[in-house]
């Protein structure tokens, strides 16, 4: 442990001996130590706004809304109030609680609503679609977040995103990188095209400044009239207008089908307070979210699975890493095959979370050789006491993407958040809602929509599964690492890497973000960053049969680790998606 602090003082000294640490907040830095509360985002004023409302008296709570507001601003093909997300709270006084802010499907949607001619539609025309946009959560976990363990107003949470979408923000190169794939989508839509492409029809310009009047409007509206005015009142019915009538340009050159989201699907919509998901790992309590998410089902069984072997260190790499994706090809099995809308299927957690399950997947996995994929899931019902339940048929995997946002905050009395949201595809549907200034989400493609008898299959009034994977680590009670990614569904596999390579393979938390990743998600390859594939460790791999599919970079990740003596370290990527901003109170 000393080791391991020494190591965490050497690398972030820059930020303590500065002299132009006045700096910090007005310059992305991918780490920062100090004490006051701390924050880590993908984006400078997300930062910069969960710190100033730290300094302003907010908690953690308080502080992870307002950076949310902003990151809706600057990171608007990520997330946004057009969207979802799930997060994870600890209370100053130890509580672990999660709030499941998930989108949901209208109620008329239906098992083959994907459906065309007998088959299911192509992802592109299922995505660019009004059929997509699943019912936002996102300001409804901002509302039932602070009504229960923040201390602001929603009215003053929203004041930074107010500013930023009404001030601008300076595009970066990451930025015009996700606005071109997205182009000939942006140009079909009016509303769209308004906000994100110059009048030429191409990327706004890197160095330029985007303002979102709309969006500040719609901000100011909801602060001065609550969140019911976004469920009840006229946005909801303009959301709901551009999902059954995508405001498509005549000239569009794509076909815009219909969704079946109506006015009083919106004003149905509720967030829902649940249950962490819990186990043990080596001492420590890690604590993420249930269904209708897999993140911490999936990275909570891989742990188990870990934890059998009490060998694992830097001093064999290769042997680490091996199980590491090994445990995970097992687990998504799992996963794909039992994780939905708990309100839809009986989810076998406690199962899929024990210690006998992880025992009987651990006995499948050769310590010298690869499995070849797909593994068969296993039967974790036998472990929850009803053996006469069988495994349901594993689902095809969702496509990774690097949409999604992930945030953690933490505040000086012991309140911690983590946050993972979203509004699915970089820049979601493609849609954004007209005079309302927001992208709508494309959710509602996480369903297993070429499926009509999977348990994740498309129905009405329903959770899509979800691979978001905020996680709260405490040490005999007290909180110790918060940490969380975007992904798609590599997500799991990210979380799991960075929580293994900081436990149990020595390295620091900045360490553990920064290095190169491979997740495995049943496949006949594990999809690698190159770094990996071509590091001594991923060539050794390739001897005990791993494979693997390239994908340039994988998550995102930030996170917080509690120091002792009132020290924290945040953490965020130094290359990754442009690098993140990590900050603290005081330095």
């Amino acid at each position: 442990m000393l080791i391991a602090r020494l190591l965490i003082v050497v690398l972030v000294a820059f930020v303590i001996f500065d002299p132009q640490a006045a700096l910090a907040q007005t310059q992305k830095q991918p780490t920062a130590v100090g004490s006051g509360g701390a924050a880590a985002s993908v984006d400078l004023d997300g930062t910069r706004a969960a710190i100033q409302a730290l300094r302003d008296g907010g908690n953690a709570v308080d502080a992870a809304v307002a950076a949310a507001s902003v990151l809706g601003v600057t990171e608007p093909y990520s997330c946004g109030i057009g969207g979802g997300g799930f997060m994870v709270i600890r209370t100053a006084g130890g509580k672990v609680t999660t709030i499941d802010g998930r989108e949901e499907s209208p109620a008329r949607m239906r098992p083959d609503s994907f459906w065309e001619d007998g088959a299911p539609l192509a992802f592109n025309d299922a995505r660019f679609s009004g059929m997509s946009a699943g019912i936002p959560g996102t300001p409804a976990t901002w509302d039932l977040a602070l009504r229960r363990y923040g201390t602001w107003s929603l009215a003053r949470a929203l004041e930074p995103g107010i500013r930023t979408a009404t001030d601008g923000f300076k595009v970066d190169s990451t930025f015009v990188s996700q606005t071109e794939p997205n182009v000939d989508w942006f140009n079909d839509i009016p509303s769209t095209a308004a906000i994100y492409l110059d009048r030429d029809g191409t990327p706004r310009d890197e160095g330029s400044t985007l303002k979102n009047p709309d969006l500040a409007r719609t901000y100011r509206r909801m602060a001065a009239n609550g969140v019911d005015w976004f469920y009840n009142g006229s946005v909801a019915g303009a959301m709901a207008g551009a999902a059954q009538d995508p405001p498509a340009a005549p000239r569009a050159n794509h076909d815009w089908r219909p969704g079946l989201m109506k006015r009083s699907d919106v004003g149905n919509y509720r967030a829902i307070e649940r249950e962490p998901t819990h186990i043990g790992y080596r001492g420590l309590d890690v604590w993420s979210m249930g269904p209708p998410t897999s993140g911490g089902s999936t990275v909570g069984e891989a742990l188990n699975i870990l934890e059998g072997y009490t060998d694992l260190s830097a001093a064999d790499r290769v042997r680490a890493l091996h199980l590491m994706l090994e445990a995970s090809r097992f687990t998504f099995a799992d996963r794909n095959a039992y994780l939905a809308d708990p309100d839809f299927f009986d989810v076998p957690l406690s199962g899929l979370l024990s210690d006998s399950f992880a025992a009987e997947r651990r006995a499948l996995i050769d310590e010298n050789h690869a499995a070849a994929s797909p593994v068969a899931p296993g039967d974790p019902y036998d472990n929850q006491g009803d053996p006469s339940k069988a495994p349901h048929a594993s689902a095809t995997i969702s496509h990774p993407r690097q949409s999604t946002t992930h945030l953690v905050v933490s505040d000086s009395k012991g309140n911690v958040v983590s946050y993972t949201f979203t509004i699915e595809s970089t820049g979601g549907n493609a849609i954004v809602v007209p005079g309302f200034g927001f992208l709508m989400n494309n959710e509602l493609t996480d369903f297993n929509f070429d499926s009509t008898t999977h348990p994740n299959r498309a129905d009405a009034d329903k959770r899509p599964r979800s691979s978001m994977s905020p996680t709260i680590v405490t040490k005999d009670g007290e909180p110790f690492i918060a940490v969380g990614s975007p992904g798609g569904s590599t997500i799991p596999g990210t979380v799991l890497q960075v929580l293994f390579e900081r436990l149990d393979l020595g390295k620091t938390l900045p360490q553990a973000i920064a290095s190169p990743r491979a997740t495995q998600r049943n496949g006949g390859t594990s999809t690698a960053e190159p770094a990996f594939a071509d590091s001594p460790e991923g060539q050794a791999l390739k001897a005990r049969g791993h494979a693997y599919t390239s994908m340039s970079e994988i998550g995102a990740v930030t996170g917080i680790e509690f120091l002792g003596s009132g020290q924290t370290l945040a953490a965020a990527e130094p290359v990754r998606r442009g690098g993140g901003s990590a900050a603290v109170v005081e330095p």
